[in-house]
């Protein structure tokens, strides 16, 4: 099944030990215009609540091990692009409703419906026990680049500044899917996804990058439906972010449906999906970092994968390239930097890091903004020095446990950085701050709780938010969309 199953755990134990079985939005609320927390400008759509924890119908998928040949190295599929045609300027007008017009779930009229308690089934999942069998030619290979040889750099942790204060954090508006302002469902064929990873693409524009997409047939919790994709881009130009996050365009393969910009095998124990973890331009290149996720079906509260890598694109972000270079093995499943948040300041790019779980630290490396593809230029923050001895599992714990789905950011008009992340030992998204990535960083201040959003994650701040302005994206594995959140920040 796409989605995040495994990787919800957490948040969800943390949820039932709470007792926490409500809806996420205030109930009883009237529709009202554009602008409304998960809302969008159509009035026929409109809604002021997301799912309820208590859905029509939960999948639970069972495990099949199956003997599997799986070709080495990987297929890649042809990146086909389409060109679209400009979007109507009613917002509420459906550019293609011969696709769209019968995509949405409707719930089963049987006894579960109508006592109010969910319809179960189990679904057979292939659990893949891969043979390894050689794949088809990928023709020349670049070799690696490097190997170099960076110093080690004295880099001692700075003061700690104040610590950052929250005042009213609100709910603005719903980012994707039905209802959403920019009607992700019926313009790009995205029912559900979660995520909202952004970064300064080119000058007036943002990149978003989203995880597991479903099209027709959605239905929540979690990615349930058709039209399964690993991830999928979209561009905003839009600067008035008080009244929601529209998107100018995604990236597409086919009229109204958005592409699948990096590709997976999609066998379970093998490589079920690959996650966008972060973005970042240089020059006219675009960069994204990522996770190949082995598996979902881990311990409570992990999620298994091969490696941490970066993917890059040459032309503004339509077609994509997986470095084959640029990856950190998870050896034996412990290697830091699987999750990645990769932020360029002044002459290096700076990569936050944790392993392949909601339940580790956070480490810090970099490397200079012209070798971002070459792993031996990369230095480790160890006990004062940036060094590449050691490699990434040596480097220093500059934010403990637990720390999830990493977004950082660096504002150099006051010289801060700001890192925003899901901490499942709080069951809330906090905010931390430091005058250099390497710290000391402030204690964690939490903006959203899942007491008020029950299974909330991810916390992907907007890069043309300001200091006191902090925009965020958030998700929820009930409602299985993304929701753009906007706090109050003093010091």
């Amino acid at each position: 099944m796409p989605g995040r199953v495994g990787a919800s755990a957490a948040v969800a134990a943390v949820l039932l030990g709470s007792g926490v079985i409500a809806a996420v939005g205030p109930a009883g609320a009237e529709p009202v215009a554009n602008g409304a927390p998960g809302t969008g400008p159509c009035l026929a759509e409109l809604s002021n609540e997301t799912a309820s924890l208590i859905p029509d119908r939960v999948e639970i998928p069972v495990p099949v091990p199956t003997v599997t040949e799986v070709p080495y190295p990987a297929p890649e599929p042809e990146q086909v692009r389409h060109v679209p045609d400009p979007l109507p300027l009613d917002p509420c007008l459906d550019p293609c409703p011969d696709l769209t017009d019968d995509d949405q779930f409707v719930p089963p009229g049987n006894l579960s419906s109508v006592l109010g308690i969910p319809q179960i089934s189990l679904k057979p999942s292939p659990f893949h026990l891969g043979i390894p069998v050689p794949g088809p030619d990928p023709g020349p290979v670049p070799p690696p680049p490097g190997p170099s040889s960076p110093p080690v750099e004295s880099a001692p942790v700075s003061p700690l500044p104040p610590a950052p204060r929250i005042g009213d954090v609100t709910r603005v508006a719903k980012v994707t899917g039905a209802g959403s302002v920019s009607r992700t469902d019926k313009r790009y064929q995205v029912n559900g996804t979660d995520l909202g990873i952004m970064w300064e693409s080119a000058p007036d524009q943002i990149a978003v990058a989203f995880g597991d997409t479903v099209g027709k047939g959605f239905h929540p919790p979690g990615g349930q439906g058709e039209d399964w994709r690993s991830n999928v881009l979209g561009f905003s130009s839009d600067r008035h972010l008080a009244d929601g996050m529209s998107l100018d365009s995604m990236v597409q393969d086919s009229r109204c449906h958005a592409a699948e910009v990096l590709s997976s095998r999609k066998l379970d124990n093998v490589e079920i999906t690959t996650i966008p973890t972060s973005g970042f331009a240089v020059g006219d290149r675009q960069y994204m970092s990522y996770m190949s996720i082995r598996t979902w079906n881990s311990i409570p509260a992990t999620w298994w994968t091969n490696h941490g890598g970066i993917a890059y694109s040459d032309d503004g972000g339509s077609t994509w390239t997986k470095d084959p270079h640029a990856r950190w093995e998870n050896i034996f499943g412990v290697t830091q930097f699987q999750v990645a948040s990769m932020v360029p300041a002044g002459d290096h790019v700076y990569m936050f890091g944790t392993r392949n779980t909601r339940l580790g630290g956070v480490g810090v490396a970099r490397v200079p903004v012209d070798q971002v593809l070459d792993k031996t230029a990369y230095q480790y923050w160890q006990d004062g020095s940036w060094t590449p001895v050691g490699g990434p599992n040596e480097a220093s714990t500059i934010v403990p446990a637990p720390a999830a789905e990493l977004s950082v950011r660096y504002v150099p008009e006051s010289d801060l950085w700001q890192m925003v992340y899901l901490d499942t030992s709080k069951a809330a998204i906090v905010l931390r701050e430091s005058n250099s990535p390497q710290g000391l960083w402030t204690e964690s201040a939490p903006m959203v709780s899942a007491l008020e959003y029950p299974e909330l994650y991810g916390g992907f701040i907007h890069p043309w938010s300001t200091e006191g302005d902090l925009y965020f994206t958030m998700s929820t594995w009930s409602d299985y969309n993304v929701f753009l959140m906007h706090a109050d920040v003093d010091r």
